[in-house]
């Protein structure tokens, strides 16, 4: 594990490593703006592997497995403008607020994370101006273009979730998650529940709550963006046919609750 001398000016990320934000489509017509906050699993070379063997770097503590793939699918389905964050959620997570503890996890489940233990804050300010800043702000940025053009948007946060949390498994196949503005992802909620076959989370298996979430808040409420945040099940798009399938499935869902609702705010 290779540990940053806090003791000299930090920089964590060398010239040709890879920029920690992808933007897929910037132009995409969709009213719909895709954020994939756990797309990556990579580590600066610098962090070394965070004293974790490949295993637990390979497990959904590190990513959200599926997510990106899936996401890209969706975007290209769609038209839609797809930001993803490169690195892994264990380095800084960027859909975690900079001032709580999961912001760089020293526990993740069950597991220590001992690259992330007794750091300097210099340290820490390398992982957020570098990675969370960067990522957000060009978030932000493409965010700002879409409202200077005057371009409706609908926020969806794409991520994925474990099968199995600390020894329970969980039942449901996708949970669609939102803030105090439940009016997009009700629409969602009810068009995923009438395809019979799948088990949809309203809230679950986790909810937004502005304490331990940054996108939905700072982008959805903080801009008075229509959203919804997706898990689908990891074990479900851990290969190609899976994301495949379930791009498919959330591109016709939302489409059409996009129609549905489109209708609903006009009469109103």
């Amino acid at each position: 594990m290779a540990i940053m001398d806090a003791a000299s000016p930090l920089t964590l990320l060398a010239p040709d490593e890879p920029e920690p934000v992808t933007v897929i489509r910037p132009g995409g017509r969709s009213d719909f703006f895709l954020t994939c906050d756990h797309a990556g699993k990579r580590i600066p070379r610098a962090l070394g592997d965070l004293g974790l063997p490949d295993a637990e770097l390979d497990r959904h503590i590190a990513w959200d497995i599926g997510a990106r793939a899936m996401s890209e699918l969706l975007s290209a389905r769609l038209d839609a403008t797809l930001v993803a964050q490169t690195y892994s959620r264990l380095v800084i997570d960027c859909n975690r607020p900079l001032h709580v503890a999961a912001s760089i996890p020293e526990l993740s489940e069950e597991t220590v994370i001992p690259g992330n233990r007794d750091l300097a804050p210099a340290e820490i300010k390398a992982r957020a101006d570098e990675i969370f800043a960067p990522y957000h702000a060009r978030a932000a940025s493409e965010l700002d273009g879409r409202a200077t053009r005057g371009q409706e948007t609908i926020l969806v946060a794409m991520h994925s979730f474990t099968d199995r949390y600390k020894g329970i498994d969980r039942p449901w196949h996708v949970g669609v998650l939102y803030g105090r503005d439940k009016r997009f992802a009700a629409l969602l909620i009810d068009l995923l529940r009438a395809d019979g076959d799948l088990v949809v989370g309203d809230n679950q298996p986790y909810w937004v709550d502005d304490q331990t979430d940054y996108g939905v808040p700072v982008y959805g409420e903080g801009r008075g963006l229509a959203h919804a945040l997706i898990e689908v099940r990891q074990d479900l798009i851990a290969d190609a046919a899976g994301q495949r399938a379930w791009a498919e499935r959330l591109a016709a869902a939302l489409t059409t609750a996009l129609t549905a609702a489109q209708a609903r705010w006009r009469t109103k």
